[in-house]
């Protein structure tokens, strides 16, 4: 027995060290004596990077000192740190003929034999990365380099992540995006040490922008003299925010970090809308003075408080969109609002201003703008509000590279993910070629990152723990992984699979061999949700909830649900959807692209491998135990996902074929296909009933598919469960019917009942909706065919040409709850109004009206085939504002009566088989 253990373990470390060579002894920098030499008066950024160097090199066993000063010894302990244009940069430049300093962020490291070191940047955020960079090479090596000589700079101008200041849900009494800034709606906005925590990633990551997400954020950061009123938080809230955003954007700038603070088009604060009797919003209400004046000094105040705080400006999804209200509000409104601040400040630097292309005819407002303003970006969805595809093409490739030519930098910003959340997401080589993309295909130059998953439950994650997982820790590898392909996505694919093996191997304890079973398992899984969505999905948008599954009526009939052809026509390689791959099966014609079928074999294969994979690694794993399990949850729950869906749509086939064919005996090769669907959802039940909140963070109207989630209902799979099992023996009953009767007797229409209101404006005469009748006030077009189930009512005739040169409007007064019914020509053309589609317009279901009740319901002679929508008022005065553009006010019904859903077939739809599961 050792008596004296510490004096012998001593001892034996002494001895080990006098066998060691002179290299392995220096590796840890143990009593080597180093200054790191910054410029007099050194800016923040360049000190904290000498601070993170001191750091990395103090841990590695040297002994520093950061001396600020203009004395160059020539020493090996000198690393010298600035500017080229700094004095003491220049004196040590001299001894190694440097050639330039690469473009804007970028740096170059030397070190000669028995020379100083030297990171020289081109600009401050320079000086910054090249520290960091070191850094990084020291903690690695646990040594400085005796010899060194690199030179980089990023690849994109902006790489910036988002933090949405926004909720779940809606604020009682609030529209959508109105969330004031107040310590009780988010608690994580004042915590100073979870802010340094994000901010030491981003720029660990090399971000450079933090967008902040919000509706109206000037309500409460500034106060106006001419509407004191407008202010929307209490004076100690107002305190608060004042000292949160300063201390935000100064910690920051130590970054290289540039805030930019987002908001939408045209909203007002409650209060200043209560003042003036007016919404705080309203898509269809024209620009007035009184909020152009209010908006034009809110952001001359922000300005003038904030000067170094980028804007990010959404002209679209709050006001209508795409039209010259939006260039009018842009360049009258907000760009002479910014040099009103400017002018107070007495400044010329223009902030940067961001036109978010959502919504809006961003190359005509940018040509309008350009004159006016010069520190211009722009910005557009990669994949929409999802992550499909790293080969986008088609017309929404054509707008990315319109606004990429402009002159200016386009920003391609990843948004949502609402295919990906709530599972974990790490596909090193799919964001890779994205990123790859975005440059190529594109012509980006920007990235604007969305949170992985919880968009709007930031700062937390869906996974049900206690306390609860943050974003912030959880999705490390999201984040990582972005960040480093926005600066380079050049990189080596072999030499990238051996990083990431590396950085999973010391996540979680294991060898590399190990450790790259992990990356397979993240991507292979990581092919997954995209390919389900981009070739079964209704939706780019986070109306869609793809990881909750979809309805049969959804993948037989999209267009009932509005379907968005954009997601199969841009943002997926080319190939069918499912209604086009069952035609052309019956019509023996040949395939094209990525198929339907070919999706659900591929995705049963990536389960497959993804699964094979992380169980290979799982007994390895020594860190980080349960975090790696929560982990392994997901790819369970990524493969039971995509043998649902493989597995459904193939029923979807089968069901399909009867439509053409009529023989019952294709539905019957579809109930065990559907019956194996409704099993692996059953699994997915199993997998995430213990182990998360929720699949969607968006819980409120907005979305719809595959069912509509209405205060936080439908948001677990196993609230979903009975819906599928209940869609099953629907199915199965219908067969049963079929097979039991050679006659069917047709379902008999329903009849909308009509109801009795008062129209105060404006004056307009009635019709019969019936054939024959017309339906403009200024027209011959007349009613073709009709859905039977509106005979009864009683259309308000328009003038078209009115409807299409100004705003439809009717202030109505009902004793009952009604419903309005509103006919949308179903061509998408500046002559008909759009119909409400909440990809664009977060008002669209306001009054329930995002969903098609009936479509191809009239046919009227010369147009496009007519689909109803209803909106819902209640008892009481109402004032409805549609946009322009010409449609159908096809009357008012009962208001308690339930509209059947369904294609009335009017436009040669050969036969509706919805019924089959309804």
């Amino acid at each position: 027995m050792n008596r004296y253990p510490g004096i012998f373990s001593l001892l034996s470390f002494l001895l080990l060290l006098t066998f060691l060579p002179s290299s392995a002894q220096q590796s840890t920098g143990k009593g080597q004596n180093l200054t790191l030499v910054i410029p007099v008066s050194a800016h923040a950024r360049v000190t904290f990077g000498a601070q993170k160097l001191h750091q990395a090199l103090t841990k590695a066993g040297y002994q520093v000192l950061i001396k600020p000063g203009n004395q160059v010894t020539q020493s090996n302990s000198q690393l010298i740190i600035g500017l080229s244009s700094d004095d003491v940069v220049k004196r040590t430049a001299s001894l190694y003929n440097l050639p330039s300093v690469p473009g804007k962020e970028g740096f170059s490291i030397r070190k000669d034999l028995q020379k100083p070191l030297l990171i020289v940047g081109a600009d401050l955020s320079g000086v910054l990365y090249g520290c960091l960079e070191l850094a990084d090479q020291v903690t690695k090596t646990r040594k400085l380099p005796e010899t060194i000589n690199l030179t980089d700079k990023p690849e994109m101008v902006l790489r910036g992540t988002c933090i949405g200041v926004q909720k779940p849900t809606y604020l009682p009494g609030r529209d959508v995006y109105e969330y004031p800034y107040t310590p009780e709606t988010f608690p994580w906005l004042y915590d100073k040490a979870l802010w340094i925590r994000y901010l030491d990633m981003m720029v660990e990551n090399r971000y450079n922008s933090l967008y902040l997400w919000n509706g109206h954020p000037f309500a409460s950061l500034v106060r106006l003299k001419e509407y004191p009123y407008a202010v929307e938080v209490d004076d100690a809230t107002f305190k608060k925010n004042e000292e949160m955003f300063r201390f935000l954007t100064e910690e920051a700038d130590k970054r290289g970090i540039w805030v930019i603070q987002m908001f939408y088009n045209i909203i007002v604060s409650k209060p200043f809308a209560e003042h003036h009797h007016i919404k705080t919003q309203d898509r269809n209400r024209p620009i007035i003075p009184l909020i152009a004046d209010y908006t034009r000094k809110s952001i001359a105040a922000f300005v003038q408080k904030y000067p170094n705080v980028g804007l990010l400006i959404a002209l679209g999804e709050a006001m209508e969109g795409v039209g010259q209200d939006d260039v009018d509000w842009f360049t009258k409104t907000i760009i002479p609002g910014v040099k009103d601040g400017l002018k107070a400040l007495g400044q010329t630097t223009e902030p940067p201003l961001v036109l978010r292309a959502h919504d809006t005819d961003a190359p005509r407002v940018m040509k309008a703008a350009l004159p006016l303003y010069k520190n211009l970006y722009t910005e557009a969805k990669f994949n929409g509000e999802a992550l499909t595809t790293y080969t986008p093409r088609g017309k929404w490739a054509d707008l990315h590279r319109t606004l990429s030519n402009i002159g200016t930098v386009q920003i391609e910003n990843v948004h949502i993910l609402a295919n990906l959340e709530p599972f974990r997401y790490g596909s090193a080589d799919f964001i890779q070629k994205s990123v790859q993309a975005m440059h190529s295909v594109y012509g980006a130059n920007g990235l604007h990152l969305y949170p992985q998953a919880s968009y709007w439950d930031w700062p937390y994650t869906a996974d049900k723990t206690s306390p609860r997982l943050l974003q912030l820790d959880r999705d490390w590898i999201w984040y990582k992984n972005w960040g480093r392909y926005a600066w380079n996505s050049q990189r080596n694919r072999p030499d990238e699979i051996n990083y990431w093996g590396t950085q999973l191997a010391n996540k979680y304890g294991l060898s590399t061999d190990k450790s790259n079973d992990i990356l397979e398992a993240y991507e292979q899984a990581g092919e997954i949700e995209p390919k389900l969505l981009r070739r079964y999905g209704i939706t780019d948008g986070n109306r869609q909830t793809l990881t909750l599954g979809m309805l049969m009526t959804q993948l037989i009939n999209p267009f009932r649900y509005g379907l968005l052809t954009l997601l199969y026509e841009s943002e997926a390689p080319e190939g069918e959807m499912i209604i086009d791959y069952a035609e052309k099966d019956w019509n023996h014609e040949k395939h094209i692209g990525e198929t339907p079928v070919r999706v659900a074999d591929e995705v049963i294969e990536h389960g497959k491998k993804a699964v094979l994979a992380i169980e290979k690694a799982a007994g390895s794993v020594t860190k980080e135990k349960e975090e790696f399990t929560r982990l392994k949850n997901d790819v369970y729950c990524q493969n039971a996902l995509a043998n649902f869906y493989a597995q459904k749509a193939r029923a979807a086939l089968a069901v399909l074929r009867y439509k053409y064919s009529s023989d019952v005996r294709d539905l019957d090769k579809a109930v065990p296909l559907l019956e194996s669907s409704v099993k692996h959802y059953a699994d997915l039940v199993n997998l995430t009933k213990d182990t998360y909140l929720y699949a969607n963070s968006m819980q409120t109207k907005q979305r719809k598919i595959p069912m509509r989630g209405v205060d936080g209902t439908y948001i677990t799979w196993q609230e979903m469960l009975p819906v599928y099992q209940k869609e099953l023996n629907r199915f199965k009953h219908a067969i049963d019917s079929l097979k039991s009767t050679s006659n069917a007797v047709a379902k008999q229409p329903v009849p909308l009942k009509p109801a009795t209101v008062t129209i105060q404006s404006p004056q307009v005469d009635a019709y019969s909706l019936e054939k024959g009748q017309l339906v403009f006030a200024d027209t011959t077009a007349s009613i073709t065919e009709l859905a039977p189930e509106l005979k009864q009512l009683k259309g308000l005739k328009f003038s078209k040409a009115k409807q299409q040169s100004e705003r439809t409007s009717l202030t109505f007064t009902a004793t009952q709850p009604v419903k309005l019914l509103i006919g949308f020509f179903n061509e998408k053309n500046p002559k008909y109004l759009p119909a409400p589609e909440l990809e664009t317009d977060a008002s669209a279901n306001d009054y329930g009206q995002s969903e098609i009740k009936i479509s191809n319901a009239i046919l009227v002679g010369g147009l496009p085939p007519v689909n109803v929508h209803a909106y819902s008022f209640k008892a009481g005065q109402h004032t409805l504002n549609l946009g322009k553009g010409a449609c159908l006010l096809l009357g008012f019904m009962d208001g308690n009566q339930e509209i059947p859903i369904f294609d009335a077939g009017l436009a040669g739809n050969k036969k509706n088989i919805d019924w089959l599961f309804e």
